[in-house]
């Protein structure tokens, strides 16, 4: 009893004391010089099989829903305390989660993947797209960026950690891989579907198509912060974009002389 109100004392104040919400906490790995354990221990076989098993080798218990929502909740409460992301460990957040290192590392290699994860869910969720529409499904991956910009305005704690992550060149790395690569592939590939449908022209580069629909969005959402998003900023930029930045009266004219030339020759 002593031991354990010992070990209640010397936790962290606001971290929670909690049992581990799944059974897979198992035994803590064996570490003798304080750093966290190798990664043989982080998502392999639980134990070597023995005569009897099934012929298929064990994979690991089952994935807990619980065990990740908390582990997820853990580091969240801790960034919301005030906690920078260089100053967490894999120890802290299991502590604060109630649940043993070893559960954390058979779900993630290593904090930056957790911290993509715990990014992926304080943001808004990914859009629904068709996958068949051009114009349709563009509108509506720019109006997801859109609001993924009022999001990050609102939220200080995404604020926050983005500003530290860009500081961190291994987790920024692996956020644009594996947030950023995908958001833009989407993109592309609505536009592609775009020009197949004929809805925007055929003799241009696609990847420059893109960047000019998504340019305007990333201003106004990450380097002009004070920028207004309006509800129909996404439909704004799409028809400014096919309409043409050119003045409509040098349109006008253009369309007349090239009029009176084919009829004066």
């Amino acid at each position: 009893m002593q031991a354990q109100a010992a070990d209640r004392d010397a936790r962290v104040p606001g971290e929670r004391d909690r049992q581990a919400p799944d059974d897979d906490r198992g035994p803590e790995p064996q570490v003798h010089d304080g750093r966290d354990p190798e990664p043989e221990a982080h998502g392999g076989q639980d134990r070597e099989p023995h005569p009897g098993d099934d012929s298929e080798p064990r994979r690991g218990r089952p994935r807990s829903a619980a065990a990740e929502r908390s582990i997820l909740d853990a580091v969240v409460e801790l960034l919301e305390a005030g906690e920078p992301l260089a100053g967490l460990s894999i120890e802290r957040i299991a502590r604060t989660a109630g649940v043993g290192k070893a559960t954390i590392y058979r779900r993630w290699a290593g904090k930056e993947e957790l911290f993509v994860d715990v990014l992926r869910d304080i943001e808004p969720p990914e859009p629904d797209v068709s996958g068949t529409g051009g114009l349709a499904d563009l509108r509506v991956l720019l109006e997801s960026m859109r609001t993924r910009g009022l999001a990050q305005r609102s939220s200080v704690l995404l604020h926050n950690v983005f500003a530290q992550m860009k500081s961190h060149p291994k987790l920024w790395t692996e956020y644009q891989g594996t947030v950023i690569a995908p958001r833009r592939a989407a993109m592309l590939a609505a536009v592609g579907r775009a020009v197949a449908a004929g809805e925007l022209r055929g003799d241009t580069d696609v990847e420059l198509m893109d960047d000019l629909f998504l340019g305007p969005m990333l201003v106004r959402t990450i380097h002009r912060p004070d920028a207004p998003l309006p509800e129909d900023l996404a439909d704004r930029i799409i028809g400014l974009l096919i309409e043409g930045l050119g003045p409509r009266a040098a349109a006008a004219a253009s369309g007349e002389d090239a009029g009176h030339k084919l009829t004066h020759g």
